[in-house]
């Protein structure tokens, strides 16, 4: 495997004796974990108790380079802790795991938020809509203004065994994951449909027998399962065979895997 391949994804972390598959860099399971979810919780730094943290679920949008963007009333608490000081984070998490929340991918995204220049409003309104579309009902209370946040950091956990910082040059460079849009439904389907031919998948490409087993995310490259052996419970990640780009060629790809898994049988 080239070097310029390693360096493009990474690797799942497991045991010597397990095999490893490629997968999106952290930057990119970060672009797409934001662009999957519109909410998150924010953090700001008390005006009432200063140095303390004041957190607010927070809906979001997104401007074209992947910053957040915020549509916030001057009446909101978080609005005042930010006038003050700048300062805050954002914490999004995948909500489709299903099982055990540690499961899940979550980030949190670390920098300035401010109001968004005069100039900008009417192009930040619009993405903001297209992805949050019941502020439409208040984009227009007069009390109500366009914040953005400029990310100097960010923090990625991806499950267990996964986890590790991306810098702001990074995240603005992925793209996200091209089944980002139909992730959910992918999941939802072979956890309610096919959880036998996950566990199938498990003793085939794993080399693990798996009394029950469901998939917890899944992207162009593979998908991650968690799955119950021996009594204990693992998550690890299965490799397509080959790349995907889009939801029809994942449903072909996992109908592959699985007709290998059952020796070529079955559909």
């Amino acid at each position: 495997m080239s070097e310029t391949y390693k360096r493009s994804h990474g690797y799942t972390t497991t045991s010597n004796n397990e095999p490893q598959f490629p997968e999106p860099s952290y930057a990119e399971r970060v672009r797409t974990l934001v662009y999957r979810s519109n909410v998150g919780t924010l953090s700001t730094m008390s005006e009432k108790h200063p140095g303390s943290p004041f957190g607010s679920l927070m809906p979001y949008g997104l401007d074209a380079k992947g910053r957040v963007v915020f549509l916030i009333s001057t009446m909101a608490m978080h609005t005042h802790n930010l006038i003050q000081d700048p300062k805050a984070s954002l914490f999004v998490s995948q909500t489709d795991s299903g099982g055990d929340p540690l499961d899940a991918s979550r980030v949190t995204l670390m920098g300035q938020v401010t109001k968004v220049p005069d100039d900008e409003t009417k192009n930040v309104r619009e993405l903001y809509l297209s992805r949050y579309g019941n502020a439409s009902y208040w984009v227009d209370f007069d009390d109500f203004s366009f914040y953005r946040m400029d990310i100097t950091d960010i923090y990625f956990v991806g499950g267990f065994g996964a986890m590790g910082w991306v810098t702001s040059e990074e995240y603005t460079q992925a793209e996200a994951d091209p089944l980002f849009g139909s992730a959910s439904g992918i999941i939802q389907h072979m956890n309610e449909d096919h959880a036998d031919a996950l566990i199938l998948m498990v003793k085939k490409f794993l080399g693990m027998n798996a009394e029950e087993a469901s998939m917890t995310s899944v992207d162009r490259l593979g998908f991650q399962v968690r799955f119950k052996s021996g009594g204990e419970f693992y998550s690890r990640r299965v490799g397509f065979l080959k790349e995907v780009k889009t939801p029809e060629q994942a449903r072909e790809a996992l109908v592959d895997m699985v007709k290998t898994a059952r020796g070529g049988n079955g559909d």
